[in-house]
């Protein structure tokens, strides 16, 4: 599968399908180990924004609307998070009720008479994250959603689909993450 432009790593080794990548991608403009965030700065993120067409190519970007999409990208990475076993309060999806109660979504047919929720407005970045939690509903729906996860490494925490059949996956990558936590355990059990 070849990965969009946008994509913030192109050496991304377990993609998720469309749309779902998009969110993917979003949580992974935060690059933990390499302590790099393309959404640190206003016109860094505004290309990618752009590019991804989570902001109109008119729109800028304020610090204030930067620091709100840092805040939902933690939420939606909390609710991965919370998903295989972390909890979290109601201080984490604050960000995403704030922005669900701030708009509201629209139903729309195609011309083959699928329904979907659609964004009725996208004029700026409010409107971007808000795309991006309807794409976060229908992979809950479509269950999708379970194979996102957050890599078990609290060092890497990247963002990747698991495609195995059992859905067991908790590392990035194996060869990475997996022997570096499996190795580190097996050290201390030595111990």
């Amino acid at each position: 599968m070849s990965l969009p432009s946008w994509y913030p790593f192109a050496e991304e080794g377990k993609p998720a399908p469309m749309p779902l990548l998009l969110v993917q991608a979003f949580l992974n403009t935060r690059y933990f180990a390499g302590d790099s965030d393309l959404l640190s700065d206003p016109e860094t993120a505004r290309r990618w924004l752009v590019d991804t067409q989570l902001l109109p190519p008119t729109a800028t970007v304020t610090a204030d609307e930067l620091e709100v999409a840092r805040s939902v990208r933690e939420s939606i990475r909390r609710l991965l998070s919370f998903r295989s076993g972390e909890t979290h309060g109601a201080v984490a999806l604050r960000p995403l009720r704030e922005l669900a109660g701030a708009h509201s979504a629209c139903l729309t047919m195609d011309e083959q008479g699928t329904l979907r929720l659609d964004n009725p407005r996208h004029n700026d970045l409010g409107d971007g994250m808000f795309d991006l939690m309807l794409i976060v509903r229908d992979a809950q729906e479509h269950d999708s959603w379970s194979r996102l996860k957050v890599c078990g490494n609290s060092e890497c925490r990247w963002v990747f689909y698991d495609r195995s059949r059992n859905r067991q996956g908790r590392w990035c990558e194996m060869a990475l993450c997996g022997n570096r936590l499996k190795n580190r355990a097996f050290r201390a059990r030595k111990r």
